[in-house]
């Protein structure tokens, strides 16, 4: 027999709302805090004290008036000015030449004078011609990332090449290093201009 209207209005009335069970909830994040805490991966950082080499060589800040020179030796590169005498030296690597030192001291240079363009590079007899054109390459300019394209920036572009003065041994003096000896006044040792030595270097007169 169907219930009559009343009947099913007072059983709706009479129910009793759900009851929300916090029990199970509280088991499941239990549960779940404990996985998380079981797989999770921590990271530690761990400070390391690092005993750097001394640096074996000393750079000296260019002076004012500076008049750059870039001497080319069998064993090392040294820059210098013409007038005070070196101011970095760069012995060889077990690779060859410290090509990368020596642009990092030029950008230093430069920083300090920013509108100077000029160097000489002055090379000892017998100096290969590749390392001649790998020196002004490092002279001349370097090169600068910005973004996902590599520029290259000015440093000395304009460069004349000529002779670089015997050190003190190689003149019958006192034997020595070669960073101690100082570079020959400018009118003793001129340096030829770049097409000049380049067409000598082809077997042309300039």
């Amino acid at each position: 027999m169907r219930r009559s209207y009343q009947t099913r209005k007072l059983e709706r009335h009479s129910r009793k709302p759900a009851e929300l069970l916090l029990v199970p909830m509280i088991d499941i994040f239990t549960v779940l805090v404990t996985f998380l805490l079981m797989t999770a991966v921590f990271s530690r950082t761990v400070i390391l004290q690092l005993n750097l080499p001394a640096s074996q060589t000393e750079f000296r800040e260019p002076p004012p008036g500076l008049q750059l020179e870039v001497m080319v030796r069998k064993d090392l590169i040294q820059v210098a000015d013409r007038n005070s005498g070196p101011l970095a030296t760069l012995p060889n690597t077990p690779g060859g030449y410290n090509y990368d030192a020596l642009t990092e001291y030029l950008k230093r240079v430069k920083a300090k004078f920013p509108e100077k363009t000029d160097a000489s590079i002055l090379l000892e007899a017998d100096t290969p011609y590749d390392t001649l054109v790998q020196v002004m390459d490092r002279v001349r300019v370097f090169e600068v990332t910005q973004g996902l394209n590599v520029v290259q920036a000015e440093l000395f572009p304009d460069i004349s090449i000529g002779d670089a003065p015997a050190t003190p041994a190689a003149a019958g003096g006192t034997p020595g290093p070669a960073s101690a000896a100082a570079p020959t006044p400018a009118a003793a040792a001129p340096s030829t201009p770049l097409h000049a030595a380049a067409a000598s270097a082809n077997g042309a007169h300039p």
